[in-house]
């Protein structure tokens, strides 16, 4: 099994969880966090210099089968992307077991 996080733009949260459902990922969980940009990266507006170091964020935490995480990934690049600095990241690790609380369930059969 892997743990997909994913860090993005809180503005493209519905495509991405839209995209997740899409392709049957139908829980996950998420949080509002506060991120450390680039600090030499800046945003011109109207010949304003807008500070982009403290960058507001959606954290999403989503596990899945081995066989199902290059498609939940896959959803996750084509609906966050917008082409710009601060798009975000993907971090994918190995989860060596889940258990369902209420059945005891162990393993794959567990995350349906």
């Amino acid at each position: 099994m892997k743990k997909i996080e994913a860090i993005i733009r809180k503005s493209k949260f519905d495509d991405v969880k839209e995209a997740l459902h899409q392709v049957g990922v139908n829980f996950f969980s998420y949080w509002d966090v506060t991120g450390l940009g680039n600090e030499q990266q800046g945003h011109v507006y109207r010949g304003v210099t807008y500070s982009t170091a403290d960058i507001q964020r959606r954290y999403l935490s989503i596990v899945v089968s081995d066989e199902f995480a290059d498609t939940a990934i896959n959803a996750i690049l084509d609906s966050a992307g917008t082409g710009s600095v601060g798009d975000g990241k993907i971090f994918v690790s190995h989860v060596e077991e889940t258990y369902r609380i209420r059945t005891r369930e162990k393993g794959s059969t567990s995350l349906n």
